[in-house]
Protein backbone atom coordinates (compact mmCIF):
# COMPACT_ATOMS: atom_id res chain seq x y z
CA UNK A 1 0.00 0.00 0.00
CA UNK A 2 1.14 3.39 -0.51
CA UNK A 3 0.27 6.34 1.83
CA UNK A 4 -2.14 9.43 0.60
CA UNK A 5 0.55 11.64 1.02
CA UNK A 6 3.49 9.64 -0.89
CA UNK A 7 0.22 9.81 -3.94
CA UNK A 8 0.28 12.74 -3.46
CA UNK A 9 3.55 13.68 -4.00
CA UNK A 10 3.94 11.24 -6.93
CA UNK A 11 1.08 12.89 -8.94
CA UNK A 12 2.92 16.13 -8.29
CA UNK A 13 5.78 14.94 -10.19
CA UNK A 14 3.85 14.22 -13.39
CA UNK A 15 4.40 17.20 -15.32
CA UNK A 16 8.18 17.06 -14.34
CA UNK A 17 8.76 13.66 -15.76
CA UNK A 18 6.97 14.73 -18.46
CA UNK A 19 9.56 17.37 -19.45
CA UNK A 20 12.89 14.84 -18.21
CA UNK A 21 12.15 11.56 -18.48
CA UNK A 22 13.81 10.72 -21.10
CA UNK A 23 16.75 12.75 -19.09
CA UNK A 24 16.20 10.58 -16.10
CA UNK A 25 16.25 6.91 -17.77
CA UNK A 26 19.27 7.59 -19.99
CA UNK A 27 21.63 7.90 -16.80
CA UNK A 28 19.77 5.46 -15.08
CA UNK A 29 20.57 2.85 -18.04
CA UNK A 30 24.35 4.16 -18.66
CA UNK A 31 25.16 4.26 -14.68
CA UNK A 32 23.18 0.73 -14.05
CA UNK A 33 24.96 -1.01 -17.26
CA UNK A 34 28.18 0.71 -15.08
CA UNK A 35 28.03 -0.63 -12.17
CA UNK A 36 26.17 -4.02 -13.31
CA UNK A 37 27.56 -5.35 -16.63
CA UNK A 38 25.99 -8.72 -16.57
CA UNK A 39 22.56 -7.36 -16.93
CA UNK A 40 23.93 -6.30 -20.30
CA UNK A 41 23.24 -10.14 -21.00
CA UNK A 42 19.39 -9.13 -20.38
CA UNK A 43 18.26 -6.02 -21.89
CA UNK A 44 18.22 -5.34 -25.55
CA UNK A 45 21.46 -3.63 -26.65
CA UNK A 46 19.17 -2.58 -30.03
CA UNK A 47 16.84 -0.54 -28.22
CA UNK A 48 19.11 0.62 -25.83
CA UNK A 49 21.48 1.99 -28.31
CA UNK A 50 18.41 3.35 -30.74
CA UNK A 51 17.32 5.10 -27.43
CA UNK A 52 13.73 2.88 -27.67
CA UNK A 53 13.89 1.81 -24.80
CA UNK A 54 14.76 5.20 -22.32
CA UNK A 55 11.63 6.42 -24.36
CA UNK A 56 9.67 3.54 -23.21
CA UNK A 57 11.05 3.50 -19.48
CA UNK A 58 10.25 7.41 -19.46
CA UNK A 59 6.45 6.82 -20.66
CA UNK A 60 6.07 4.29 -18.14
CA UNK A 61 7.29 6.41 -15.73
CA UNK A 62 4.69 9.37 -16.42
CA UNK A 63 2.36 6.71 -16.51
CA UNK A 64 3.12 5.95 -13.47
CA UNK A 65 3.21 9.13 -11.91
CA UNK A 66 -0.40 10.08 -13.34
CA UNK A 67 -2.05 6.48 -12.29
CA UNK A 68 -0.45 5.89 -9.24
CA UNK A 69 -3.66 6.59 -7.06
CA UNK A 70 -5.71 4.28 -9.59
CA UNK A 71 -2.91 1.24 -9.94
CA UNK A 72 -5.79 -1.15 -11.51
CA UNK A 73 -5.66 0.83 -14.30
CA UNK A 74 -1.73 -0.33 -14.91
CA UNK A 75 -2.49 -3.61 -14.62
CA UNK A 76 -2.68 -4.63 -17.87
CA UNK A 77 0.51 -2.99 -18.65
CA UNK A 78 2.17 -4.73 -15.67
CA UNK A 79 0.42 -8.43 -16.64
CA UNK A 80 2.26 -7.32 -20.58
CA UNK A 81 5.74 -6.56 -18.99
CA UNK A 82 5.92 -9.24 -16.75
CA UNK A 83 5.18 -11.64 -19.33
CA UNK A 84 7.97 -10.12 -20.83
CA UNK A 85 10.04 -10.69 -18.20
CA UNK A 86 9.59 -13.87 -17.17
CA UNK A 87 10.21 -14.83 -20.54
CA UNK A 88 13.95 -12.86 -20.60
CA UNK A 89 14.68 -14.00 -17.07
CA UNK A 90 14.16 -11.34 -14.73
CA UNK A 91 14.21 -12.24 -11.14
CA UNK A 92 13.68 -10.79 -8.20
CA UNK A 93 17.03 -9.72 -7.19
CA UNK A 94 16.84 -7.37 -9.86
CA UNK A 95 14.49 -4.89 -8.89
CA UNK A 96 16.21 -3.55 -5.94
CA UNK A 97 18.95 -2.72 -7.82
CA UNK A 98 16.98 -1.19 -10.26
CA UNK A 99 15.20 1.22 -7.89
CA UNK A 100 18.04 2.34 -6.51
CA UNK A 101 19.85 3.31 -9.72
CA UNK A 102 16.36 4.81 -10.71
CA UNK A 103 16.07 6.98 -7.80
CA UNK A 104 19.48 8.16 -7.90
CA UNK A 105 18.59 9.64 -11.79
CA UNK A 106 15.95 11.13 -10.18
CA UNK A 107 17.76 13.09 -7.25
CA UNK A 108 20.98 13.56 -10.00
CA UNK A 109 18.90 15.27 -13.02
CA UNK A 110 15.95 16.86 -10.75
CA UNK A 111 19.22 18.40 -8.98
CA UNK A 112 16.36 20.67 -6.16
CA UNK A 113 13.04 19.39 -7.34
CA UNK A 114 14.10 15.72 -5.99
CA UNK A 115 13.64 16.95 -2.73
CA UNK A 116 14.19 14.13 0.71
CA UNK A 117 9.83 14.25 0.14
CA UNK A 118 9.77 13.89 -3.33
CA UNK A 119 12.14 11.02 -3.44
CA UNK A 120 10.99 9.28 -0.34
CA UNK A 121 7.51 9.29 -1.92
CA UNK A 122 9.01 7.32 -5.58
CA UNK A 123 10.95 4.93 -2.60
CA UNK A 124 7.49 3.80 -1.47
CA UNK A 125 5.42 3.67 -4.87
CA UNK A 126 8.82 1.67 -6.63
CA UNK A 127 8.66 -0.56 -4.05
CA UNK A 128 5.04 -1.05 -4.10
CA UNK A 129 4.82 -1.44 -7.97
CA UNK A 130 7.82 -3.76 -7.90
CA UNK A 131 5.74 -6.08 -5.02
CA UNK A 132 3.29 -6.13 -7.72
CA UNK A 133 5.99 -7.17 -10.52
CA UNK A 134 7.29 -10.07 -8.85
CA UNK A 135 4.03 -11.51 -7.47
CA UNK A 136 2.78 -11.87 -11.26
CA UNK A 137 6.19 -12.99 -12.47
CA UNK A 138 6.27 -15.47 -9.88
CA UNK A 139 3.14 -17.32 -10.74
CA UNK A 140 4.21 -16.92 -14.66
CA UNK A 141 7.96 -18.63 -13.90
CA UNK A 142 5.75 -21.44 -11.64
CA UNK A 143 3.01 -22.02 -14.43
CA UNK A 144 5.55 -22.35 -17.19
CA UNK A 145 7.85 -24.54 -15.30
CA UNK A 146 4.96 -26.86 -13.84
CA UNK A 147 3.22 -27.68 -17.42
CA UNK A 148 3.79 -30.65 -18.95
CA UNK A 149 7.07 -30.74 -20.49
CA UNK A 150 7.46 -27.23 -19.14
CA UNK A 151 10.92 -25.75 -18.11
CA UNK A 152 12.16 -22.12 -16.41
CA UNK A 153 14.33 -19.93 -17.65
CA UNK A 154 16.29 -21.29 -21.07
CA UNK A 155 16.09 -24.75 -23.30
CA UNK A 156 18.17 -26.04 -25.87
CA UNK A 157 16.18 -26.57 -29.08
CA UNK A 158 17.74 -28.15 -32.59
CA UNK A 159 16.73 -26.46 -35.71
CA UNK A 160 14.90 -29.19 -38.13
CA UNK A 161 13.69 -26.97 -41.21
CA UNK A 162 14.78 -23.61 -41.85
CA UNK A 163 12.27 -22.28 -44.78
CA UNK A 164 12.62 -18.44 -46.75
CA UNK A 165 9.11 -17.30 -46.78
CA UNK A 166 9.95 -13.93 -48.52
CA UNK A 167 13.45 -12.96 -49.64
CA UNK A 168 14.03 -11.11 -45.85
CA UNK A 169 12.07 -13.87 -44.02
CA UNK A 170 12.76 -16.82 -42.45
CA UNK A 171 10.58 -19.33 -40.73
CA UNK A 172 12.73 -21.90 -38.29
CA UNK A 173 10.90 -25.43 -37.13
CA UNK A 174 12.55 -26.17 -33.77
CA UNK A 175 12.46 -29.26 -31.63
CA UNK A 176 13.83 -29.79 -28.06
CA UNK A 177 17.11 -31.38 -28.33
CA UNK A 178 15.93 -33.76 -24.89
CA UNK A 179 12.91 -34.88 -27.04
CA UNK A 180 10.62 -34.09 -24.18
CA UNK A 181 7.06 -33.13 -25.06
CA UNK A 182 6.52 -29.59 -25.60
CA UNK A 183 4.42 -27.38 -23.40
CA UNK A 184 1.05 -26.50 -25.29
CA UNK A 185 0.78 -22.37 -25.65
CA UNK A 186 -1.99 -19.86 -26.48
CA UNK A 187 -2.33 -18.74 -30.15
CA UNK A 188 -0.29 -15.54 -30.21
CA UNK A 189 1.81 -15.82 -27.56
CA UNK A 190 5.91 -15.76 -28.31
CA UNK A 191 9.04 -16.82 -27.20
CA UNK A 192 12.63 -15.51 -26.26
CA UNK A 193 15.64 -16.79 -27.88
CA UNK A 194 18.78 -16.31 -26.51
CA UNK A 195 21.84 -16.25 -28.90
CA UNK A 196 25.84 -15.29 -28.80
CA UNK A 197 26.34 -13.69 -31.70
CA UNK A 198 30.16 -13.18 -32.98
CA UNK A 199 32.16 -10.52 -32.46
CA UNK A 200 29.62 -9.21 -29.50
CA UNK A 201 30.49 -8.94 -25.81
CA UNK A 202 26.98 -9.88 -24.56
CA UNK A 203 24.48 -12.75 -25.35
CA UNK A 204 21.47 -11.05 -27.34
CA UNK A 205 17.68 -12.07 -26.35
CA UNK A 206 14.66 -11.41 -29.05
CA UNK A 207 11.02 -12.07 -28.52
CA UNK A 208 9.77 -14.02 -32.11
CA UNK A 209 5.88 -15.04 -32.46
CA UNK A 210 4.99 -18.24 -32.59
CA UNK A 211 3.88 -18.65 -36.22
CA UNK A 212 1.91 -21.89 -36.39
CA UNK A 213 -0.69 -23.83 -34.15
CA UNK A 214 -0.08 -25.28 -30.69
CA UNK A 215 1.39 -28.66 -31.18
CA UNK A 216 3.27 -31.33 -29.01
CA UNK A 217 6.32 -32.08 -31.75
CA UNK A 218 7.76 -28.40 -32.63
CA UNK A 219 7.62 -24.68 -32.11
CA UNK A 220 8.21 -22.48 -35.39
CA UNK A 221 8.87 -18.73 -35.34
CA UNK A 222 9.14 -16.42 -38.55
CA UNK A 223 12.17 -13.80 -38.48
CA UNK A 224 12.33 -10.46 -40.33
CA UNK A 225 15.74 -9.40 -41.40
CA UNK A 226 15.40 -5.81 -39.91
CA UNK A 227 17.46 -3.03 -41.60
CA UNK A 228 19.11 -1.75 -39.21
CA UNK A 229 23.30 -2.02 -38.41
CA UNK A 230 21.72 -2.03 -34.25
CA UNK A 231 18.34 -3.67 -34.98
CA UNK A 232 19.52 -6.43 -37.41
CA UNK A 233 22.02 -7.56 -35.28
CA UNK A 234 19.98 -10.82 -34.11
CA UNK A 235 17.99 -11.53 -37.15
CA UNK A 236 21.14 -11.13 -39.88
CA UNK A 237 22.71 -14.29 -37.44
CA UNK A 238 19.81 -16.32 -37.77
CA UNK A 239 19.51 -16.06 -41.52
CA UNK A 240 22.94 -16.31 -42.69
CA UNK A 241 24.68 -18.10 -39.88
CA UNK A 242 22.25 -20.73 -38.02
CA UNK A 243 21.27 -23.40 -40.38
CA UNK A 244 19.49 -27.30 -40.27
CA UNK A 245 21.12 -29.45 -37.16
CA UNK A 246 22.10 -26.26 -35.20
CA UNK A 247 20.95 -25.39 -32.15
CA UNK A 248 18.77 -22.35 -30.36
CA UNK A 249 17.91 -21.03 -26.52
CA UNK A 250 14.14 -20.71 -26.27
CA UNK A 251 12.65 -19.51 -22.81
CA UNK A 252 8.61 -20.82 -22.14
CA UNK A 253 5.95 -19.44 -24.32
CA UNK A 254 4.95 -16.23 -22.80
CA UNK A 255 2.35 -13.30 -23.98
CA UNK A 256 -1.09 -12.02 -23.20
CA UNK A 257 -1.86 -11.24 -26.98
CA UNK A 258 -3.97 -13.95 -27.65
CA UNK A 259 -7.43 -15.55 -28.66
CA UNK A 260 -10.21 -15.04 -26.27
CA UNK A 261 -12.75 -17.73 -25.58
CA UNK A 262 -15.20 -16.04 -26.53
CA UNK A 263 -18.33 -16.07 -28.94
CA UNK A 264 -18.63 -12.78 -30.75
CA UNK A 265 -16.97 -12.39 -33.89
CA UNK A 266 -13.40 -12.09 -34.24
CA UNK A 267 -11.18 -9.78 -37.01
CA UNK A 268 -7.57 -9.94 -37.38
CA UNK A 269 -5.68 -7.17 -38.70
CA UNK A 270 -1.97 -7.36 -39.63
CA UNK A 271 0.71 -5.43 -41.17
CA UNK A 272 3.89 -7.17 -42.55
CA UNK A 273 5.61 -9.84 -40.09
CA UNK A 274 2.76 -9.02 -37.91
CA UNK A 275 0.70 -11.41 -39.42
CA UNK A 276 2.98 -13.93 -37.38
CA UNK A 277 1.01 -14.49 -34.19
CA UNK A 278 -2.12 -13.77 -36.59
CA UNK A 279 -1.57 -17.05 -38.00
CA UNK A 280 -1.50 -18.90 -35.00
CA UNK A 281 -4.80 -17.65 -33.99
CA UNK A 282 -6.49 -17.26 -37.03
CA UNK A 283 -6.07 -21.23 -37.43
CA UNK A 284 -7.40 -21.81 -33.78
CA UNK A 285 -10.30 -19.36 -34.40
CA UNK A 286 -11.18 -21.32 -37.89
CA UNK A 287 -11.43 -24.86 -35.99
CA UNK A 288 -13.12 -23.42 -33.25
CA UNK A 289 -15.90 -22.33 -36.24
CA UNK A 290 -15.89 -18.52 -35.53
CA UNK A 291 -16.87 -15.95 -37.99
CA UNK A 292 -13.95 -14.97 -38.71
CA UNK A 293 -12.70 -11.38 -40.76
CA UNK A 294 -9.02 -11.50 -41.78
CA UNK A 295 -7.41 -8.36 -42.99
CA UNK A 296 -4.00 -8.05 -44.17
CA UNK A 297 -1.91 -5.07 -45.32
CA UNK A 298 1.88 -5.34 -47.08
CA UNK A 299 3.61 -3.56 -49.45
CA UNK A 300 2.90 -6.57 -52.48
CA UNK A 301 2.50 -10.28 -52.98
CA UNK A 302 7.18 -10.21 -52.96
CA UNK A 303 6.57 -9.54 -49.10
CA UNK A 304 3.13 -11.19 -48.38
CA UNK A 305 4.57 -13.68 -45.43
CA UNK A 306 2.58 -16.89 -45.19
CA UNK A 307 0.33 -16.17 -48.52
CA UNK A 308 0.46 -19.77 -49.64
CA UNK A 309 -0.54 -21.20 -46.16
CA UNK A 310 -3.12 -18.23 -45.98
CA UNK A 311 -4.75 -18.76 -48.98
CA UNK A 312 -4.77 -22.56 -47.77
CA UNK A 313 -6.88 -21.90 -45.01
CA UNK A 314 -8.97 -19.87 -47.47
CA UNK A 315 -9.76 -22.78 -49.54
CA UNK A 316 -10.61 -25.17 -46.94
CA UNK A 317 -12.69 -22.82 -44.39
CA UNK A 318 -14.98 -20.07 -45.23
CA UNK A 319 -13.80 -16.27 -43.66
CA UNK A 320 -13.32 -13.05 -45.01
CA UNK A 321 -10.44 -11.97 -46.34
CA UNK A 322 -9.00 -9.01 -47.59
CA UNK A 323 -5.66 -7.91 -48.97
CA UNK A 324 -3.95 -4.54 -49.09
CA UNK A 325 -0.62 -4.06 -51.47
CA UNK A 326 0.72 -0.08 -50.70
CA UNK A 327 3.04 -0.85 -54.02
CA UNK A 328 1.30 -3.61 -55.32
CA UNK A 329 3.30 -5.09 -58.83
CA UNK A 330 2.81 -5.64 -62.29
CA UNK A 331 1.58 -9.39 -61.95
CA UNK A 332 -0.42 -8.47 -58.58
CA UNK A 333 -2.47 -6.37 -60.80
CA UNK A 334 -2.85 -8.87 -63.66
CA UNK A 335 -4.22 -11.24 -60.73
CA UNK A 336 -6.07 -9.28 -59.23
CA UNK A 337 -4.42 -10.73 -56.42
CA UNK A 338 -5.53 -7.92 -53.58
CA UNK A 339 -8.60 -6.11 -52.38
CA UNK A 340 -7.06 -2.62 -52.27
CA UNK A 341 -4.05 -0.89 -53.67
CA UNK A 342 -2.73 1.98 -50.25
CA UNK A 343 -2.90 1.84 -46.76
CA UNK A 344 -5.90 0.70 -44.94
CA UNK A 345 -8.21 3.74 -43.16
CA UNK A 346 -11.19 3.88 -41.39
CA UNK A 347 -13.89 3.80 -44.32
CA UNK A 348 -11.60 0.82 -45.98
CA UNK A 349 -12.30 -1.02 -42.59
CA UNK A 350 -16.17 0.32 -42.02
CA UNK A 351 -16.61 -1.45 -45.36
CA UNK A 352 -14.88 -4.80 -44.52
CA UNK A 353 -15.87 -4.98 -41.38
CA UNK A 354 -19.40 -4.51 -41.43
CA UNK A 355 -20.52 -6.21 -37.67
CA UNK A 356 -18.56 -3.59 -35.39
CA UNK A 357 -19.40 -5.84 -32.77
CA UNK A 358 -16.61 -8.01 -32.83
CA UNK A 359 -13.27 -8.82 -30.75
CA UNK A 360 -10.51 -6.76 -32.82
CA UNK A 361 -7.09 -7.82 -32.79
CA UNK A 362 -3.97 -5.90 -34.25
CA UNK A 363 -0.55 -6.87 -35.04
CA UNK A 364 2.29 -4.47 -36.77
CA UNK A 365 4.90 -1.62 -36.20
CA UNK A 366 3.59 0.99 -33.79
CA UNK A 367 2.63 3.09 -36.56
CA UNK A 368 0.45 0.59 -38.32
CA UNK A 369 -0.81 -0.48 -35.09
CA UNK A 370 -1.74 2.61 -33.65
CA UNK A 371 -3.19 4.21 -37.13
CA UNK A 372 -5.44 0.89 -36.82
CA UNK A 373 -6.51 1.43 -33.76
CA UNK A 374 -7.61 5.29 -34.40
CA UNK A 375 -9.29 3.74 -37.12
CA UNK A 376 -11.34 1.52 -35.11
CA UNK A 377 -12.73 4.31 -32.78
CA UNK A 378 -13.63 6.17 -35.76
CA UNK A 379 -15.83 3.74 -36.95
CA UNK A 380 -17.28 3.50 -33.27
CA UNK A 381 -15.60 0.31 -31.95
CA UNK A 382 -15.26 -0.09 -28.54
CA UNK A 383 -12.09 0.35 -27.21
CA UNK A 384 -12.85 -2.55 -24.73
CA UNK A 385 -13.18 -4.74 -28.33
CA UNK A 386 -9.60 -3.87 -29.41
CA UNK A 387 -6.44 -6.11 -28.47
CA UNK A 388 -3.24 -5.72 -29.76
CA UNK A 389 0.54 -6.05 -30.43
CA UNK A 390 3.09 -3.62 -31.81
CA UNK A 391 6.49 -5.22 -32.24
CA UNK A 392 9.53 -3.01 -29.85
CA UNK A 393 9.58 -1.79 -27.08
CA UNK A 394 5.45 -0.12 -25.74
CA UNK A 395 5.86 3.55 -26.21
CA UNK A 396 2.72 6.04 -25.57
CA UNK A 397 -0.15 3.86 -27.12
CA UNK A 398 -3.27 2.99 -25.70
CA UNK A 399 -7.16 2.21 -27.24
CA UNK A 400 -7.98 4.95 -24.96
CA UNK A 401 -5.72 7.89 -26.72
Amino acid sequence: MITQKSITIVKSTAPILAECGEKITEHFYRNLFKQHPALLHIFNQANQKTGRQKTALANTLYAAAQSIDQLNMLLPAVKQIAHKHRSIGVKPEHYPIVGEFLLNSMKEILQEKATDEVLAAWKEAYDAIASVFIAVEKELYEEANNKRGGWMDYKEFIITKKVAETKDVYSFYLKPVDNEPLPSFLPGQYVSIRVSVPCETYSSIRQYSLSDEPNNSYYKITVKREQGVEEGVVSAYLHDQLQEGDRLEFSAPAGDFILQDHDKPVVFISGGVGVTPIISMLKQALKEEKDVTFIHSTTNSSTYIMKEEINELSAQYSFRKYIAYSQPIINDREEKAFDREGRIGAEQLKSWCSNTDALFYICGSPSFTKSMIHALKDINVSGSAIQYESFGPKMSMSVSE
